[in-house]
């Protein structure tokens, strides 16, 4: 009897091991899926100026299609108004050859921004939608191309157009 319980317990312990191997290495294939880094905007027009700063994280789902998630930071200055905005958003990138990447991104941003004004400033405060489709030239874990807000609001967007350079680096 004691030496089944002594078996029964050896058994049960290495099971036990190798389940939680199984669980290892699934997680170690996670994240070697899993690349860092995010982008870096940068809009100029008449009188303005726009600056963005996007940490994210994406997963790999194979060579051609990856997913991921963005924190994003923007600062723009229109004359004398002036915008700070923050929010996140939820990205997808395809690249349907090595050197070329696809992309689209939804962002919601939280505008804080005062216009300066005569006889009074005005401050507002909103939410602000974005849907970004993109086109990008990739070499290695650098991309740079053009993004395009299909939602574009001129009375609401911090952006000073639709149309918006980036620079995206993952590790």
């Amino acid at each position: 009897m004691r030496a089944k319980n002594i078996l029964l317990f050896l058994i049960t312990c290495i099971s036990v091991q190798l389940s939680f191997g199984q669980l290892g290495s699934q997680k170690s294939d996670f994240w070697r899926r899993v690349n860092f880094g995010g982008g870096l905007g940068l809009g100029f027009t008449n009188g303005g100026f726009n600056a963005a700063v996007s940490p994210s994280a994406i997963y790999n789902f194979n060579n051609a299609f990856a997913a991921g998630v963005s924190l994003n930071f923007n600062y723009a200055k229109f004359n004398d108004d002036k915008l700070l905005a923050y929010g996140g958003s939820i990205l997808s990138l395809y690249n349907p050859i090595p050197q070329i990447q696809l992309s689209a991104e939804l962002e919601q941003l939280r505008i804080n921004r005062t216009l300066r004004g005569f006889p009074v400033d005005i401050t507002d405060n909103y939410w602000s939608p974005a849907l970004f489709l993109g086109l990008g030239y990739k070499t290695n874990n650098i991309t740079v191309g053009l993004r395009y807000d299909i939602l574009y609001d001129d009375e609401r967007s911090i952006y000073a157009n639709a149309l918006l350079p980036f620079v995206r680096v993952y590790f």
